[in-house]
């Protein structure tokens, strides 16, 4: 998969900053930076060091000072990828970094690949191989859950369930392929009753997994939100009170938003994505109809739709008549999507007003988005969508789709299996469907794998990851 090249690359975000962070993995690693490596203080021989510890000094090219650094050295096999590895805090110039690394590649380092510091540690057993891929989903999370759910899954939470399962299962698949090597004896090694409890048990646990994966995914990719409705009913200002920012453009001119607007916020560490949309009306202007056609494609996209309303135009009892033929549309339309019915601009109204749309419209929710009224409220009403009892539980939740399929085919096999228990299915016949189980297992984890699959996973990693 990889060859054993002492490999380099930026570790932190490219671009211009007070500290850049230089790593290098390899059996060369600390060699190679000891060459061109000068301590402040005494001669130091970086290699004689002892592991886990940082040295000042400066990094020098042919007699020429590059700059001050900091040398941060991990001897193998304590370190993130087994390897030895060293790396080099220098200042955050664009033209430090680039002279620092191409030096480093002179005396013999190749750049690494995406992800090829945290393959190293998969292929050193450093970490399992949904471990590694919860590295990609750490870097990447952006609230509050989805960073629990990656540090979670990162200090091994879901593979040490898949591990436990995986050697109950296969102890059993042993003593049924024992029972093969003596089958004109016509004896039992595994006892039929303790096996059928066993299935039982891991099609339990399986449910549960593949389950988690609904809310895994809206935790892991946020939950997208349309607000809807006509025109300067307040969709605009009602986003900008969402993000707390100017992020429309707000105007008493009706279509001002011609395409959808998107932005994300948290809400009790749960990522919403808002989608402004443009308001659906009939128009002859081309660009506002395209907006439209936008807007409907959107809420096909989204998971919960807002319908936005005027609360002024609820004086009028033909509009409320309307009103309700609208809703009723979306509601048929999408019946499987959580609607949130909004009354905006309910600071025109008196009481007797209000009292009377919310008798009229129970499921309506009254707020003011331009003064901030019900905005609270309504961020309440969208997190009581998210089932987050489970991360709440710190039980473990799926979020890797490669994880949830292999999940899913493992389930398919177990209940193969638990068919052919309940049928009186000879031992041969189980001992297939026992292995394919065992091998959508071990997927997961990565006690099967190839280099096909390694790739695609690491791939998706950034480059000094």
């Amino acid at each position: 998969m990889i060859n054993q090249d002492t490999i380099v690359a930026l570790a932190t975000p490219s671009g211009a900053g007070a500290i850049a962070v230089i790593r290098l993995s390899g059996s060369d690693a600390i060699k190679i930076t000891d060459s061109c490596f000068k301590s402040v203080k005494s001669q130091k021989t970086l290699s004689v060091q002892k592991t886990h510890t940082i040295h000042l000094g400066h990094i020098i090219d042919n007699g020429r000072t590059i700059d001050e650094v900091l040398v941060s050295v991990f001897k193998n096999p304590n370190s993130y990828t087994g390897e030895d590895v060293v790396e080099v805090s220098c200042h955050g110039s664009n033209y430090i970094q680039q002279e620092i690394i191409q030096l480093f590649v002179r005396k013999g380092c190749r750049m690494a690949t995406a992800g090829e510091f945290t393959l190293r540690a998969f292929l050193n057993a450093k970490l399992d191989l949904s471990q590694a891929e919860a590295v990609a989903d750490l870097i990447s999370s952006d609230n509050e859950a989805s960073h629990q759910i990656a540090m979670q899954q990162m200090r091994g939470g879901f593979s040490s369930e898949i591990a436990k399962l995986r050697e109950e299962l296969l102890n059993f698949a042993s003593l049924i392929e024992l029972e093969l090597d003596f089958a004109e004896e016509d004896v039992e090694f595994a006892d039929r009753g303790q096996f059928k409890d066993l299935v039982e048990r891991i099609q339990f646990v399986l449910k549960r997994l593949i389950d988690s994966f609904a809310v895994g995914n809206v935790i892991k990719n946020g939950i997208p939100v349309a607000i809807v409705g006509e025109p300067n009913v307040g969709k605009s200002t009602l986003l900008n009170a969402l993000l707390n920012e100017e992020r429309a453009i707000v105007s008493h001119i009706a279509g001002t938003t011609r395409d959808t607007i998107e932005d994300e916020i948290s809400i009790g560490g749960i990522g919403f994505r808002f989608i402004d949309t443009a308001g659906i009306r009939e128009t002859k202007d081309v660009v506002e109809s395209i907006g439209i056609k936008k807007t409907f494609e959107k809420i096909d996209q989204a998971q919960v739709v807002i319908f936005i309303a005027d609360s002024t135009n609820f004086k009028d009892e033909s509009f409320v008549h309307s009103f309700k033929i609208e809703v009723e549309k979306i509601k048929n339309k999408y019946p499987l999507k959580p609607l949130l019915i909004i009354a905006n601009k309910v600071d025109k109204l008196n009481e007797n007003q209000i009292k009377f749309v919310e008798n009229d419209i129970p499921e309506i929710h009254l707020l003011s988005a331009k003064n901030g009224i019900g905005v609270d409220e309504l961020k309440d009403k969208l997190l009581s969508f998210v089932n987050t009892g489970a991360l709440r539980n710190n039980d473990t939740i799926v979020t890797n789709s490669r994880h949830y399929d292999s999940l899913l085919k493992a389930f398919e096999e177990i209940d193969k299996v638990k068919q052919g228990l309940e049928s009186g299915l000879s031992g041969d016949l189980m001992a297939i469907d026992i292995r394919q189980a065992l091998y959508y297992f071990g997927e997961i984890t990565g006690e099967i794998t190839n280099d096909d699959l390694l790739g695609n996973i690491f791939a998706n990693f950034c480059i000094g990851k």
